[in-house]
């Protein structure tokens, strides 16, 4: 239960000037009441700065931590027991330096002790410092959290919280009709929000974060690394046919990887055509470009989609939207996991992809910087397109401290990856979740770092 969230509650970052040796620190003061869970191996004990430093070592370090990438140039300090400074070997803005300190997938604070007493066991029976302490896992089927009355915003209104793994959404459903259930994720689509609100004793939650779904289109296979071939494939898509799987709150288009409505550094649908980039379908130019390309006749290509509903039914779109214009696609479906280790090994000359990251330079680093490219790159991650062209805007909107201009250059960036025909921004979806009437989050529902409602000290159920 290692939690950035709490992380936010509890540190007060003082950005220092940049100093001679052009370095920039933040200083963290912590709390003084927040208290390391006991767990099966340690006893219970106040967080101290040795612990946010030991877990943000353990964030930067590739051998431990899938989100490395995102703590270069960072360097970690205890200056006393309540104390953490952060120097930062290159400057940056409040608006790239706190999204990427307290990480989305990786910086997480995690309780030292109980970390190193447990070792491997840690991730089956994790300790930290939040309102619910870890009782039991029964793997596949449930965690159970007891609450923690020495919690340091108050004890919490529920004496503990059990979470179930339930993979089919008709179940989840039934059990949330019969009251096994108190809250459970729902199904992404607008109709099912409408007919669950509609039914008097449940009720549906959309809210972000939203994740952005988007093409990728490998510029180095054998048919798209033709230009024309790209756009023609960028005229043959319809955003609108993609929401429908959706429908609105749930789904929204974008025009930029970057979501525009969620970070600064997207682009709106305005600022895409007043560049002369496409926005809209247009099936008749598409087959034009494939003839101008010598595909007249078109060609075949094979893709691979998990089985999840947000990837599957976009890659059924897609493949009825390039059959217009001459390309077959055979698609085959394979689990999740599967499709997320042969995607980076290169099987799919277009990947679609949902996520959800917290700034637009990580979209830029992970899905389009050079050392970023699947297999060959330096640090290979999600660059599906192997593409180069925006590593220089991606160096100078790391670098510049001013947030509008900042902001400025990422939409440089995704204007030139847009004018690549290398991506296709198609929406993204928010999250869906259901709850009996009797429950009550105690907090609106925005925004955060976990992908589903937090229940925390304030969630209370009245049966």
């Amino acid at each position: 239960m290692a939690l950035v969230d709490d992380l936010e509650r509890r540190l007060v970052p003082v950005p220092e000037p940049v100093d001679e040796a052009g370095a920039q620190t933040w200083t963290f003061t912590l709390r003084d009441d927040a208290m390391c869970h006991p767990s099966a191996s340690s006893e219970a004990y106040a967080l101290t700065s040795a612990d946010v430093v030991f877990s943000l070592q353990k964030a930067a370090n590739p051998e431990t931590s899938g989100s490395a990438g995102e703590y270069t140039g960072m360097t970690f300090e205890a200056v006393d027991p309540a104390t953490v400074k952060v120097t930062v070997e290159t400057p940056l803005s409040s608006t790239l330096f706190l999204p990427k300190f307290a990480n989305y997938q990786g910086g997480y604070i995690v309780c030292q002790q109980a970390y190193e007493a447990l070792g491997e066991g840690f991730a089956a029976n994790p300790a930290g410092t939040g309102p619910f302490v870890f009782s039991a896992y029964t793997p596949q089927t449930s965690v159970e959290l007891v609450a923690n009355d020495d919690y340091f915003r108050g004890a919490p209104l529920l004496g503990g919280v059990e979470v179930r793994y339930m993979p089919d959404t008709t179940s989840r459903e039934l059990a949330l009709q019969s009251g096994e259930l108190d809250a459970a994720a729902g199904l992404a689509e607008a109709s099912w929000v409408e007919r669950i609100n509609s039914e008097g004793n449940l009720t549906a939650d959309v809210f972000g974060v939203g994740e952005a779904v988007f093409l990728n289109l490998d510029i180095t296979n054998e048919y798209l690394d033709d230009p024309l071939v790209r756009q023609a494939i960028t005229l043959a898509v319809n955003r609108d046919e993609h929401l429908a799987l959706y429908g609105s709150p749930v789904a929204e288009i974008i025009y930029s990887v970057v979501p525009e409505s969620l970070l600064p550094g997207g682009l709106t649908r305005e600022e895409v055509e007043a560049a002369g980039l496409p926005v809209d379908q247009d099936i008749e130019q598409a087959q034009a470009l494939m003839e101008e390309a010598g595909f007249a006749d078109g060609f075949s290509i094979e893709l691979v989609t998990s089985e999840m509903a947000a990837y599957r039914a976009n890659y059924e779109v897609l493949q009825a939207e390039l059959a217009e214009i001459g390309i077959e696609v055979e698609l085959s479906v394979v689990d999740h996991a599967t499709m997320h280790s042969q995607i980076r090994e290169g099987v799919n000359p277009i990947v679609v992809y949902a996520a959800y990251r917290p700034t637009a330079d990580s979209y830029l680093n992970r899905f389009f910087a050079s050392d970023s490219i699947i297999i060959t790159g330096a640090a290979p991650d999600a660059n599906f397109a192997r593409y180069t062209g925006v590593d220089d805007l991606i160096t100078q909107g790391r670098a510049e401290l001013d947030p509008a201009t900042q902001a400025e250059i990422w939409k440089d960036a995704n204007l030139q990856i847009l004018t690549d025909y290398v991506a296709v921004p198609l929406h993204y979806q928010n999250q869906v979740y259901a709850r009996a009437q009797g429950v009550d989050y105690g907090h609106e529902l925005v925004s955060v770092l976990a992908l589903y409602p937090g229940i925390d000290e304030t969630t209370s159920v009245t049966r």
